[in-house]
């Protein structure tokens, strides 16, 4: 533990941090479950598109942040979108 007074206080700043940032990813991992989840059950596509939404906002949060790295931001959307356009297309071919 550190020893100094300013030390102190950054250590009790760095937790707090910390905590923030471990609660936006955890939220994050969530949002995008839901979305995969959806898929995988066969919600309706707007439901699915709804929860992609959401999932976008949050990782451009998280993104913002610093909690999570610009590219990986984009590669977990680019993901999500392209699973969602391949699932929307094979519900409309199930029509």
């Amino acid at each position: 533990m550190a020893n100094i007074k300013s030390a102190k206080k950054q250590a009790i700043q760095n937790e707090k941090r910390r905590q923030i940032n471990l609660a936006r990813k955890t939220s994050v991992k969530t949002a995008v479950k839901k979305v995969l989840t959806a898929i995988e059950k066969n919600a309706p596509v707007e439901q699915a598109k709804e929860l992609l939404k959401d999932a976008e906002a949050k990782l451009a949060r998280a993104k913002n942040k610093g909690v999570l790295h610009f590219n990986t931001v984009r590669r977990k959307i680019s993901n999500l979108a392209q699973k969602i356009a391949e699932y929307t297309k094979e519900q409309q071919a199930s029509k």
